[in-house]
């Protein structure tokens, strides 16, 4: 029989980003909060502890800081059709787990969100008519402008520490030929410190995007550019470009992450208690399911576990607030044979391509430096900031060189051809190694009616309970927008003069591959908006069905970005919990009517 603790005023599942925001926001509002993480205690010591920190083989090859796949993990399939079968190897996406949760692993890149983005489907039909947007995407509007969300990318980066350059500041173009970003959206005050230096490569790849009439910028990094105290008070060291920034944690103390900005501020608050080891089962409803009590959770020591509470906060990973809404009945699960339900809607992933470029030894780019949010960018391609008619796709893509520093075992590029082991393979790299550039381009991915999340019918996890089932392959506008970009991108390439190009955009009939990286920028199903019969939850993170319930995080968007995620999920958080501390807690009940 589980164990009843002590009510609280709200419990938040998840202790990344969205959770130490929350956390931070309604313990200064006067409430008692506890947080339940499902992984182990992490911090800068002794997990950032120097030289043990930038092990790649721990690190890299054996992911330590990500979720442990042999106690829970999603399946996948990449149509209805067929069964979906366990992810059982961390490869093609990786999910955090312990304190910070992916904030603590997450390389830094921190950008906010282009205004257009935000209203997608508005903008592309009052731009291109209704019968541009194919049939079967189902894009959706936020249901929030960037207006609305501009005082909230601002409080979020001087959390952050967040590096940059910026382009406008009250409409005054204070950015130009200093390397800002002539696309981004105007500012109300200026980045806390100045961007990042630029690396070689980011040096090769400005001069070569501007050589082709692109207008290159520095990127917006949550990698500290100089020494930097916080709103909270906390301390950040500068950058010194060790290179070792994502999947691991920073022993400078100068990558953002909840567990550098934010939790040494939550220490102080008697009236939060972290909980780590708690793996959150289910959120518990009264009978009539239009409340939520509190959540059951299994402990450290395998003991079941009621946390009673007047507030509950979904906050962890992307997929991981969808399952638990899904387990718990909270928001009808949709349907995609008949459009209808909302949780489990719109997933949606990033559209990525990779380009490297080859040099002789006369060019030496040192890949081995390098920051996990420094770098250069164009955003010609991105959002909506060309003319997309003659192109018959949605979505947009930045495309930069953002060199987080190239590890000695998994980074290793070599030309078309190289057998993959032996002296050839190892005088190949050695030619290589510090002779190249590589470049992305980071497509928004869109959301279509046959990508979605449900239950799985034949896995569980440790618990017992239905593993989340993940149906998800790219689409014909994924491949096209692809070869698109890839062809923009490539002119870049060709204008550093290489001696070889390796690389291509995804294929007609490319289907989803689960065995290599791609990014870990999952998004959807659990959606905002406007309509309850299309959105999870409203505009204010709040859900239709349980007004008790927020759920912050990536699983808000209704599809993905061009940008990463990061940045935009602080921001609505921020912008949820000022809602709750100035509207909900004096009434509670829904702050949008259905």
């Amino acid at each position: 029989m589980a164990n009843e603790q002590k009510k609280v005023d709200a419990v938040i599942v998840g202790f990344g980003w969205a959770g130490a925001i929350m956390a931070k926001e309604l313990t200064e509002a006067g409430l008692t909060v506890v947080a339940l993480e499902r992984g182990p205690h992490r911090d800068t010591y002794p997990d950032g502890a120097y030289p043990q920190s930038i092990d790649e083989l721990t690190y890299n090859v054996r992911k330590k800081l990500f979720q442990d796949l042999s106690k829970s993990t999603v399946t996948i399939r990449h149509n209805p059709s067929q069964t979906a079968v366990p992810y059982r190897q961390l490869a093609a996406f990786l999910p955090g787990t312990g304190t910070g949760g992916a904030g603590l692993h997450w390389s830094g890149v921190h950008f906010r969100v282009d205004p257009a983005e935000l209203r997608l489907r508005s903008h592309y039909e009052e731009r291109y008519g209704k019968n541009f947007i194919p049939e079967g995407m189902t894009i959706q509007d936020f249901g929030v402008t960037y207006d609305e969300l501009e005082p909230f990318f601002d409080q979020s980066e001087k959390v952050f520490g967040t590096s940059g350059t910026a382009w406008s500041i009250k409409g005054n173009v204070v950015g130009k030929d200093k390397g800002g970003n002539p696309y981004a959206g105007d500012r109300s005050q200026d980045f806390p410190l100045p961007a990042q230096k630029r690396t070689y490569s980011a040096q090769l790849f400005y001069k070569a995007a501007q050589a082709v009439g692109y207008h290159p910028y520095d990127m917006p990094s949550a990698n500290t550019s100089g020494p930097y105290t916080n709103t909270y008070g906390a301390q950040m060291g500068p950058c010194n470009f060790c290179g070792y920034c994502s999947g691991y944690a920073c022993y400078m103390y100068s990558k953002a992450s909840p567990n550098v900005n934010i939790l040494p501020a939550l220490r102080q608050e008697p009236k939060f208690e972290l909980r780590n080891d708690s793996y959150v089962l289910k959120v518990n409803l009264t009978d009539d399911k239009k409340r939520a009590t509190g959540v059951t959770y299994v402990d450290a020591q395998g003991r079941e576990q009621i946390q009673p509470a007047n507030l509950v906060i979904l906050s962890a990973f992307q997929f991981h607030n969808v399952h638990l809404m899904l387990l718990s009945g909270i928001g009808k699960p949709y349907n995609p044979i008949t459009n209808e339900g909302v949780v489990g809607r719109n997933f949606a992933y990033q559209n990525m391509s990779t380009l490297k470029a080859l040099f002789d030894k006369n060019t030496t780019t040192n890949p081995f430096i390098g920051a996990g949010g420094a770098g250069v960018a164009v955003d010609d391609f991105n959002a909506d900031n060309f003319d997309h008619g003659p192109h018959g796709f949605v979505g947009g893509s930045p495309f930069w060189v953002n060199q987080a520093g190239v590890k000695p075992i998994s980074g290793l590029p070599v030309p078309a051809g190289t057998p993959a082991w032996g002296s050839e393979w190892k005088a190949a790299v050695a030619d290589t190694y510090t002779h190249h550039v590589s470049m992305d381009a980071h497509g928004a991915h869109q959301s279509y009616r046959n990508n979605y999340l449900d239950l799985d019918p034949n896995y569980k996890d440790i618990h017992g309970q239905p593993l989340l089932r993940m149906t998800f392959d790219w689409q014909e506008n994924d491949i096209k927008m692809a070869q698109f970009m890839v062809s923009k991108m490539h002119k870049i390439a060709e204008a550093m003069n290489p001696k070889a190009i390796l690389g291509a955009a995804k294929k007609e009939g490319a289907h989803f591959d689960t065995t290599s990286y791609q990014t870990t920028h999952m998004n959807g199903g659990a959606i905002m908006g406007e309509n309850p019969a299309t959105s999870a939850i409203n505009r204010y993170l709040q859900s239709w069905d349980v007004h008790n319930v927020f759920v912050p995080g990536a699983s808000a968007f209704p599809q993905g970005l061009g940008y990463n995620p990061t940045g935009l999920v602080a921001a609505l958080t921020y912008w949820s919990a000022k809602t709750i501390r100035e509207v909900y807690l004096k009434n509670p009940g829904p702050l949008v009517q259905a």
